[in-house]
């Protein structure tokens, strides 16, 4: 079997703007282990007074379960709160910032506007987060932008608003309730892998909207290096971007784009 080609990436390719883009939320995952002290009482203050326009959501708690088996019997208990960061919500209710022991997370919620604003921000708070976490090194990358297509009441055809779309058993032409399908894909020659998730959100009970189809994208590197100036993450974002793109495009049909005009 050949080796296959490295993909190359251009970032001078222009995607067609859409006024009505079915983002649902797009986020910017950015894991960067602190280095400095962190923890809640501390850390709200802190942030408190480095962010306008955002007030405090809650503190995220993770949870840690321990299943015993005694006598046949299984049974769980939890055994230990840990305690991860602290989210704040932007007093419009669209952006949420998550300042973590473990990095930063920013999402934009819809509807959503466009790059230049996403990236805007979330390098803003990141540099809030830099600022008081103290990270030598970004451990990982994730650019994930969940997409919904609303289909027209009654309209179940799959095929012609996305690519690739599920077909029945051959022999067992029914139509699909549901699915759920996703792909892996890896980058020759670049450090990131693609998940894409394709599924349906059945239609709302009281009929008022029809059947939609969900397209999660999700891009992410496999590798880590120490922080600079901001050029490497300014890079692999806009490369992660171009790769979200193209994946997106790649899977949806002319018809889903009339949607979105």
């Amino acid at each position: 079997m050949s080796a296959m080609a490295n993909l190359e990436i251009n970032l001078e390719e222009e995607f067609q703007h859409l006024p009505q883009a079915p983002i649902v939320e797009a986020v910017i995952d950015i894991r960067a282990r602190s280095t400095a002290t962190f923890n809640e009482e501390s850390l709200r203050p802190q942030i408190e007074a480095a962010l306008t326009g955002y007030q405090f959501l809650d503190s995220h708690q993770e949870l840690q379960h321990e299943i015993k088996l005694e006598d046949g019997q299984a049974s769980s208990q939890i055994i230990r709160f840990d305690w991860k960061g602290l989210r704040f919500q932007s007093d419009d209710k669209k952006h949420i910032a998550q300042f973590n022991r473990d990095g930063f997370v920013f999402s934009r919620l819809e509807p959503y506007q466009d790059w230049p604003q996403l990236h805007s921000e979330a390098m803003k708070l990141w540099q809030v987060y830099l600022e008081l976490a103290k990270p030598v090194a970004i451990d990982r990358l994730g650019l994930r932008f969940i997409n919904r297509i609303r289909l027209p009441i009654g309209e179940f055809q799959f095929e012609d608003y996305m690519k690739s779309a599920p077909q029945p058993p051959q022999g067992l032409d029914l139509p699909f309730a549901g699915f759920m399908h996703q792909d892996t894909l890896m980058v020759p020659g670049r450090s990131y892998v693609i998940n894409i998730v394709k599924t349906i959100q059945p239609p709302a009970v009281d009929e008022r909207s029809g059947a939609a189809l969900i397209l999660d994208i999700d891009v992410l590197t496999t590798q880590g290096y120490e922080l600079d100036d901001g050029a490497e993450l300014r890079r692999h974002l806009l490369e992660m971007r171009w790769l979200k793109n193209k994946a997106f495009f790649g899977s949806i049909t002319d018809k889903a784009w009339a949607l979105f005009k």
